[in-house]
């Protein structure tokens, strides 16, 4: 049950907070698939509080995500930031620079699907910078 327009309602446990060096904020990793030689694919859930957000990242066989609840954004580069919010699925392309996280004022709620990870999983880059972050809000 939701108390606050806010507060997201948890589908997963809230896991592992993510490391400063690949995130801006709080958020919150668990892994839901583990990969294997059968399933080479990962998923988790990744619970990112507000203004929490990922650094700039690919993934060598591209990512799917399935926004669960709150309101977030995305932007692949070279492209405008977009609103992501409960119900949305997100595509990013193979090898493809992109960043992902919740919104200022309400957190967001994603799973993560990376495909084909004997490919490879992902490749951390820098952080999103808040004049990246706050662009849209202008």
């Amino acid at each position: 049950m939701k108390t606050d327009k806010n507060e997201l309602e948890a589908i997963f446990p809230k896991g592992e907070k993510g490391s400063a060096d690949y995130f801006t904020g709080n958020a919150y990793n668990i892994g839901l698939v583990d990969v294997d030689s059968v399933f080479t694919t990962a998923v988790g859930n990744v619970y990112f509080e507000p203004g929490a957000r990922s650094n700039w990242h690919s993934h060598p066989a591209g990512q799917i995500l399935i926004i669960t609840d709150g309101v977030g954004y995305h932007q692949i580069e070279g492209q405008p930031i977009e609103t992501i919010k409960r119900g949305d699925v997100v595509k990013c392309p193979p090898n493809v620079r992109h960043w992902h996280g919740a919104s200022p004022e309400v957190g967001l709620q994603q799973l993560y699907i990376v495909p084909n990870t004997e490919k490879g999983i992902v490749d951390w880059q820098e952080a999103v910078t808040d004049e990246q972050y706050f662009k849209n809000k202008k």
